[in-house]
């Protein structure tokens, strides 16, 4: 199924998306563009849109609905590398779209909040692990969620595009980031069931284009 397939198959399933296939169609070209680049993708959350951010990368750093597995040269190479283990790695290993959520690092994060301000412990590393080219995913339901905001100045600042997943009026995070994906929802747990077949559209897409 090709990327545009998706959306429509998509919105056939979620009609109530239909209103919003543009922008989720820009929100994968910037995506594809930072990998077709060399980029990385950098995800943060709280709560429910916490446990998204870790579920995206889930998707996008293994196999999601195909087979990865790794170029034959690479293989070569684990053999090379180790003759012992080298079989078993280039078996099991798979294909992945460079992506961190920034919602995990309970070390750092537990130091820059005990240090300095918990509110920019997103900001913090995107600081440290974005650079020009990368793009920075936010997912926040009611789009003013501070500790994103943060993150998403400091994105901005570093050259990085930017995408926004929330609800309501998009909020403070809608009008900032270079593409905002606003569900038609105002209630937060209906803003999360309409965030996951649009991030899960989002991965299938990138797997259709790389794998």
């Amino acid at each position: 199924m090709g990327e545009d397939e998706r959306i429509g198959h998509l919105t056939k399933r979620y009609p109530t998306l239909a209103p919003i296939a543009e922008e989720i169609w820009q929100a994968y070209l910037l995506l594809e563009g930072c990998y077709a680049g060399g980029g990385k993708l950098l995800v943060a959350g709280n709560g429910g849109s916490c446990a998204d951010s870790e579920h995206i990368v889930g998707e996008l750093m293994k196999g999601f609905c195909k087979d990865r597995s790794v170029p034959r040269a690479f293989a070569e190479k684990l053999l090379a590398a180790d003759p012992k283990r080298g079989a078993e790695l280039a078996e099991k290993l798979q294909g992945g779209l460079p992506a961190i959520a920034l919602t995990g690092h309970p070390g750092l994060s537990s130091a820059y909040l005990n240090d300095v301000d918990g509110l920019l412990v997103f900001a913090q590393q995107v600081y440290g692990y974005g650079e020009e080219g990368d793009v920075f995913l936010g997912i926040s339901t009611s789009g003013n969620s501070k500790n994103v905001l943060y993150a998403l100045a400091v994105a901005k600042a570093k050259g990085m595009k930017t995408i926004v997943l929330t609800g309501r009026d998009g909020g403070e995070l809608g009008r900032a980031a270079d593409v905002a994906v606003i569900v038609p929802e105002q209630e937060t747990y209906k803003i999360q069931e309409l965030h996951l077949p649009i991030y899960h559209a989002l991965c299938l897409m990138l797997e259709d284009h790389f794998f």
